[in-house]
């Protein structure tokens, strides 16, 4: 997921009336956690083809991609 669409869920958990400041912190940090895998297995991905294309394929093989 992009990081637009987590910025704007984020703006609607922040905004919600109907939850508490513990759940929108709770939630937000999830949202940021899940950002920054994304992001982290982005460049993992990117570094490892750049290694080798071989590789790839063995990830998808495994389920991790």
């Amino acid at each position: 997921m992009s990081g637009e669409k987590l910025d704007k869920i984020k703006e609607v958990v922040l905004s919600m009336d109907k939850i508490s400041e513990e759940e929108k912190s709770l939630s937000v940090q999830k949202i940021e956690e899940w950002y920054a895998e994304d992001q982290g297995m982005t460049l993992l991905t990117e570094q490892l083809s750049a290694i080798s294309k071989e590789i790839m394929p063995i990830l998808k093989e495994m389920g991790l991609l």
